[in-house]
């Protein structure tokens, strides 16, 4: 499974981005995640979508500001960020894998697929 991520880009705090992450099959009981990483920090976990049902599930104190969503038809996973914050910069990577429980959704090594990072800048 190859992810193409895009739509990072330099937003003014407050602002808005959308994040898309395209995979290039589906297989069954996937889950499709985003993580970040920002300069001299470790990895964090965004969000992820079980593609089967939808269950979603963020990382701590994003819900509410960011949602992830999905696009079946296209085999795609949507990461809309509102009310963007300075500390929100970072590299944002999709991730996808198979047969994950949900107390794993969060687990980076829980995932067998990665995508290329795209760059989101959030100026004060």
């Amino acid at each position: 499974v190859q992810l193409q991520a895009s739509g990072g880009g330099l937003v003014q705090a407050g602002g808005s981005l959308r994040l898309s992450c395209a995979a290039s099959e589906r297989t069954s009981d996937v889950v499709m995640a985003w993580f970040r990483q920002a300069p001299g920090r470790e990895r964090e976990f965004v969000a992820g979508i079980r593609w089967s049902g939808g269950t979603t599930r963020y990382g701590d104190s994003l819900k509410g500001r960011f949602a992830i969503s999905k696009d079946t038809a296209k085999n795609t996973v949507y990461l809309q960020m509102n009310s963007l914050l300075p500390e929100d910069t970072a590299v944002y990577t999709c991730a996808a894998g198979s047969r994950i429980i949900f107390s794993n959704f969060g687990v980076a090594s829980s995932y067998n697929y990665w995508g290329q990072g795209t760059l989101v800048t959030v100026s004060s």
